[in-house]
């Protein structure tokens, strides 16, 4: 095995701080070969399958699949893509200094920022594509699960190559690990939007309401946007809710209006529902 793989890896996954990732092994379409598609190979390993399996990833990359990486599941980091030196140190002077930091091809860089929680999907997205607005990177690819590049390995885009057909390293260049320190600014204007915004593009205008009607948790659950997931849907409700000044009690109450018997007995409905209180109640208030 290639140690300084191995190293690359290792720093870059813990610095990451998932338990279980996504690895997605793509082989592009070769120029001029019309006779087979690109493919994806996936993979879900935890941190140890993980780095056990590097060899294995090097002789992948070698036979011409890009070698991809992210956390499994919802998670607490954002991946801003296509990013410049210059954009990677207005980063770190105005308080979001990445988690990880790698070179994907020369003085072209992608950041992953620790939020110091996890995030709900659409908070997430929300967050990676508010990051790539305002640090130059590319929004097409800012969402909750993008893809980013696995360090010491190569990029094996074709027009990376040099004049001896070498592909360029993807090279680790931060692994601190850290929690970015302006989330504790950067969260309210997030949550505030996520509430004010993107609930309000799901449902009739919230501004049409007068000042006390608030909508209620049976307009959520009419709501084709959620496809009947009730956890969604009481999810969205809480931080709405809340977002306009209801009660917690008043909350908790809506919540219980439906049938919660598959949560299981009565303390584990009552734990589902203070979950999804907690839950709305810390996305408002960081």
């Amino acid at each position: 095995m290639n140690n300084r793989t191995w190293i690359a890896v290792e720093r870059q996954i813990s610095a990451m701080g998932a338990h279980v990732y996504e690895v997605g092994l793509f082989k592009p379409r070769q120029p001029g070969d019309t006779s087979t598609e690109p493919e994806m190979l996936p993979r879900t390993w935890d941190r140890e399958t993980l780095l056990r399996s590097v060899s294995w990833l090097r002789y992948q990359n070698a036979q011409g699949r890009n070698i991809y990486i992210r956390p499994y599941g919802e998670h607490h980091l954002s991946l801003v893509d296509d990013l410049t030196a210059g954009a990677i140190n207005r980063m770190k002077s105005e308080g979001f200094a990445p988690a990880v930091v790698v070179e994907t091809s020369p003085a072209n860089f992608q950041a992953w920022l620790n939020h110091g929680e996890v995030l709900p999907k659409q908070l997430s997205t929300l967050a990676a594509r508010t990051l790539a607005e305002r640090f130059g990177g590319d929004k097409s690819a800012a969402d909750w699960r993008h893809f980013g590049r696995l360090s010491g390995l190569t990029n094996r885009k074709e027009r990376h190559m040099d004049n001896e057909g070498r592909f360029p390293f993807v090279r680790l260049v931060e692994s601190s690990g850290d929690p970015y320190s302006a989330r504790k600014h950067f969260f309210p204007d997030i949550f505030d939007s996520f509430a004010r915004q993107h609930l309000s593009r799901t449902l009739p205008a919230i501004a049409t309401c007068t000042p006390n009607a608030l909508r209620t948790i049976e307009e959520f659950r009419r709501n084709p946007v959620y496809c009947g997931d009730g956890h969604r849907i009481d999810l969205a409700f809480a931080v709405y809710a809340l977002s306009h000044g209801a009660g917690e009690e008043d909350v908790r109450t809506a919540i219980a209006s439906r049938d919660l018997s598959k949560k299981g007995s009565e303390s584990r409905q009552t734990g589902y529902i203070d979950r999804t209180v907690r839950k709305a109640i810390s996305s408002l208030s960081r």
